[in-house]
């Protein structure tokens, strides 16, 4: 067995791109945000929820830590950093426009147990059948998930928080990916597979029940746990279906992303509906019939996905934000199961995360100790 390859700092934020006059106020006024921004500091942290667009560039910088007084100091500077890049302000993006710039920050079920094991976030994701990942591209300690508009802003940004890191950190993984124009009837953009991709979501009003945590000590209230997925398509071969064959697979019209059982195309679909002579329209193996909480028994999750066109062909990189860790991993274990779309996907990275509550100028981002 050859040993895997470790990646350089510089490689892994500089390759992870190949291919890819504020007013003043009045005292006592609240500054307009500008339209180009997305501030950094609240309640929860910006890229889950904000901004409302889900921007159309994305890469995830994964890292190993060499312990917790080093993730101590560099969340601390990282607080620092990240408002600075988010306003545009940071030397390190070269004058350029943030362009909705947000970076997400999250720790692994390590460094999690190391604080306190049974904190949310402590526990790692299991191994799933059709995963081909590697050692080194399996879990990790530390998360920078960064979104813009531009894909130079987003490389810049991941250079200065690796900067800010100090001595000690690895880089373990990391991925790039790209999202397409929205369709016009869900929002949502196409997949490398030509459907439409993340058309369901939790609502805003659900959002406390199915995204936010809320535990008792209130150290992670605020925060959330992401899925971190990556994976290859075979869509040469799902390509090559007839069309009414790819929308049995999936579950959807193809060009209009309407459910097999009828409706809009945000509906979402009655998997009791049949044909007269007794078959579901939805049919039994169609992924957004094995995804769906009714046969899974969990609740929706938050969902982006970005698709990835690279030297190994085309994939996906997924990203679910849930409050609870099962949500996701029932769903993944009922598309296990049975799901016809799993013959033509491979997962080839996959980590989870805590992803630390919100911080301000007065509270920077910490771990969550008592």
């Amino acid at each position: 067995m050859t040993e895997p390859v470790r990646l350089s700092r510089r490689g892994l934020l500089f390759g992870a791109c190949a291919g890819l006059v504020a007013g003043c106020s009045s005292p006592g006024e609240i500054a307009p945000v500008p339209a180009d921004q997305v501030p950094a500091h609240g309640v929860h942290q910006a890229g889950i929820v904000t901004p409302a667009v889900v921007q159309r560039h994305c890469a995830v910088f994964v890292w190993d830590a060499p312990g917790l007084p080093e993730i101590t100091a560099a969340l601390r500077r990282l607080s620092t950093v990240i408002p600075a890049l988010a306003t545009g302000d940071a030397p390190a993006l070269a004058g350029m426009p943030p362009g909705s710039l947000t970076v997400t920050v999250g720790i692994g079920p390590r460094i999690v147990a190391a604080v306190d094991p049974s904190l949310p976030g402590a526990t790692d994701l299991p191994v799933f059948t059709r995963e081909r990942i590697a050692p080194t591209d399996r879990g990790g300690d530390l998360l920078f998930q960064v979104c813009a508009a531009d894909a130079l802003t987003v490389n810049l940004a991941g250079v200065a928080l690796a900067d800010a890191l100090g001595p000690g950190f690895v880089p373990r993984w990391r991925q790039t990916g790209v999202r397409g124009e929205p369709t016009a009837d869900t929002g949502a953009p196409r997949n490398p597979l030509g459907f439409a991709d993340g058309i369901v979501n939790p609502l805003p009003a659900d959002y406390g029940r199915t995204v936010w945590l809320d535990e008792p000590s209130g150290r992670v209230t605020g925060g959330t746990i992401a899925v971190v997925r990556r994976f290859s398509l075979d869509a040469g071969r799902f390509l090559a279906l007839p069309v009414d064959a790819q929308e049995q697979v999936i579950g959807r019209r193809r060009a209009s992303s309407v459910p097999l059982s009828g409706g809009a195309a945000t509906d979402r679909p009655d998997l009791g509906a049949k044909t007269p002579d007794g078959r579901y329209l939805v049919p039994v193996d169609a992924h957004v019939r094995r995804a769906h909480p009714s046969v899974t028994g969990a609740e929706l999750m938050l969902r982006r996905s970005y698709s990835i066109s690279d030297a190994s062909g085309l994939g996906l990189l997924f990203i679910s934000f849930q409050r609870d860790l099962h949500s996701y991993v029932r769903t993944q274990q009922a598309m296990d199961d049975r799901d016809a779309l799993l013959d033509f996907t491979t997962a080839t990275a996959t980590a989870t995360f805590l992803i630390l509550p919100g911080f301000t100028p007065t509270r920077p981002l910490a771990l969550p100790v008592l």
